[in-house]
């Protein structure tokens, strides 16, 4: 392989690969996403049907304190999940409803899914999730230092989870290696948190 068979280009210079729309129509609504396909047109004149998700932006939370041993924690909820056919542990998350604020929607999900809250709702990030098929984002929040501010969760009719709380090097150690462990959102999430880390090194 010659060692200038692959070149850097230009980054400023990218309107060569950007498909241009030509029309788009939704083919199928669910009460999560709606189906659509959209026409597109290549700078070079290729033409085709592309499909994307449309769906509500998320927000995942990533709740942190320290215990009583002074270990920091993760708490975490597990729950089946119907796409994989498994059950699976993360940190809460979301939809953000119409016309609600990210950070209100992490706040409201942190407490509905958790009864905790925070003084401490950091935004780390947003983030597109799969680019090739998505046309949402996801917010990512750190609730640091969070607390109990109920007794039970206040969970929708259809949600079953058990709230956990784990050591976050455990999390670290087993987030997207271990079955238990498999959701690559939440892999997005701890290499946000992980990057945080440089900023309050006292998280881990």
């Amino acid at each position: 392989m010659k060692k200038d068979q692959f070149k850097i280009g230009d980054i400023k210079d990218l309107n060569h690969l950007i498909w241009d729309e030509k029309n788009r129509k939704t083919i199928l609504n669910t009460p999560i996403f709606d189906l659509v396909e959209i026409n597109r047109e290549s700078k070079q004149g290729l033409n085709s049907n592309f499909y994307a998700l449309d769906s509500p932006d998320w927000v995942t939370i990533i709740p942190w304190y320290l215990n009583e041993d002074n270990k920091p924690c993760f708490v975490m909820v597990q729950q089946f999940r119907h796409g994989s056919s498994k059950i699976v542990r993360e940190f809460p998350a979301g939809m953000v409803d119409k016309g609600e604020k990210a950070i209100d929607s992490a706040f409201r999900e942190l407490r509905e899914e958790t009864a905790l809250s925070t003084d401490e709702m950091i935004f780390l990030s947003k983030v597109n999730p799969n680019p090739a098929i998505m046309q949402n984002t996801v917010n990512f929040f750190l609730a640091k230092n969070v607390y109990k501010i109920a007794d039970q969760q206040k969970l929708d009719a259809t949600e079953q989870l058990d709230v956990v709380s784990v050591l976050v090097s455990e999390v670290i150690e087993k987030l997207g290696t271990d079955p238990l462990y498999d959701n690559g959102v939440m892999l997005m999430a701890l290499s946000l948190f992980l990057k945080h880390t440089k900023i309050d090194p006292s998280l881990i």
